[in-house]
């Protein structure tokens, strides 16, 4: 990607968001009616996440050459994830103490949401069941990276012990890979459009924002500061201290990126554009790229985490419950653990969030008071989840044995 192209489709995001704030605000709720535009262009981009998951996870491991290596490499990733998640819970957990967003609020309207229903007993067996898949097509067709991930990872590693017989094999990965590539280009193209589609038809549904925030405000802010310093702080200082690399610039690279996850707020549609950025924008290695990013699409999710440790203790401060040091101990680790693992699993934000309120016996009713603007904060948390991968790929490239 050209320095040129890379400004082009930059631009032409923030203006699809741009006009889609404009166009809200002049036209209402008829916006609603562009909102096909951003489906399309949605279901393009997930249209070509499962190929590329595998053939770059399987390129990336390939490049690596001896595959007793892939342990310390995986073990460093998952290192990497693991402690920057902790520390983004760290960071909500202190931040809710301080603000106190939950006290005083009205829990009178509060019940159990449709969609929790039913997931009550889903726990951590439920998690380590998603990494593997009786039926991995099935997989495939219902968009469970996990198992994907999973199936990827053993069978790049295979191809690497079987000499010249996996030779054909892995070209075929590797040349099915660039033709991917290829694809994302030309969907950039659309990009200013579906992202206006996107953004125009979901902020038009919600109406009055002022009015739909009311109450919540101290905890959206209590959400988007914890977000903030982990964003524009910690991992930065990650970034440079780690990888010797210019956050400024790094971030700056990254903006076709970072604004399509919050327009998407998904991190695994943004995934193509997010290893086009690091690769080519960043000059991160290829091996770390393909490996480290789609891991880090579905398993390191430092946004959600801090996310839902914030909204657990709001809820406990919105009925009068109050957490000792040990059971918020129990909620950092319960975060940190559900957001590294609980993405192969359908709504995987709420499975966790609620597997987090069982561990301390908070009522599931809780998800109710802040559902309403879970939409919004679920755009600023998937960038930062984005953001987290892409340093995550500079970091480990740092530590990258020679091929």
């Amino acid at each position: 990607m050209t320095n040129r192209a890379s400004n082009g489709i930059l631009l032409g995001i923030a203006s699809g968001i741009t006009l889609a704030f404009v166009g809200v605000a002049l036209f209402g709720e008829a916006m609603i009616e562009v909102e096909w535009l951003g489906t399309l262009f949605l279901r393009a981009l997930r249209m070509i996440i499962i190929p590329l998951v595998m053939a770059s996870m399987i390129v990336g491991i390939t490049n690596m050459g001896d595959v007793r290596k892939l342990g310390r490499v995986g073990g460093l990733t998952l290192l990497y994830y693991g402690l920057t998640t902790g520390i983004a819970v760290t960071i909500g957990l202190i931040l809710v103490n301080i603000l106190q967003p939950g006290a005083g609020m009205d829990t009178s309207t509060a019940e159990i949401p449709a969609r929790v229903l039913g997931r009550e007993s889903v726990g951590f067996k439920d998690i380590a069941l998603s990494f593997v898949s009786d039926n991995i097509v099935h997989s495939m067709a219902e968009m469970e990276i996990l198992p994907v991930i999973v199936f990827s990872l053993v069978l790049g590693a295979v191809l690497t012990t079987i000499g010249e017989r996996g030779a054909p094999v892995i070209a075929f990965f590797v040349g099915l890979n660039e033709a991917i590539m290829k694809m994302v280009m030309l969907l950039m193209f659309i990009a200013p459009v579906g992202v206006f589609g996107l953004v125009a038809g979901r902020f038009a549904r919600a109406g009055d924002l002022g009015q739909l925030i009311g109450g919540l405000g101290k905890y959206m802010g209590a959400v988007l500061l914890g977000l903030g310093i982990h964003a524009i702080i910690v991992l930065p200082l990650i970034l440079w201290l780690l990888a010797g690399r210019n956050p400024f610039r790094y971030a700056l690279n990254m903006g076709p990126a970072l604004l399509t996850a919050f327009s998407t707020a998904s991190s695994s549609a943004t995934l193509p554009l997010t290893i086009e950025c690091v690769e080519e924008k960043n000059q991160v290695a290829r091996r770390a790229a393909y490996f480290v990013l789609p891991l880090g699409a579905t398993v390191n999710m430092n946004g959600t985490a801090l996310y839902e440790a914030v909204a657990a203790l709001f809820i406990a401060q919105a009925v009068g419950i109050e957490l000792g040091l040990g059971q918020q101990i129990v909620v950092l680790l319960t975060a940190t653990l559900a957001a590294i693992g609980a993405a192969g699993i359908p709504e995987a934000g709420l499975v966790t969030m609620v597997i987090v309120l069982r561990a301390v016996d908070l009522p599931l009713e809780g998800v109710g008071l802040i559902l309403a603007v879970d939409w919004l904060l679920d755009r600023f948390r998937t960038t930062v989840n984005v953001w987290g991968d892409a340093c995550g790929a500079g970091v480990i490239e740092r530590f990258l044995p020679d091929p």
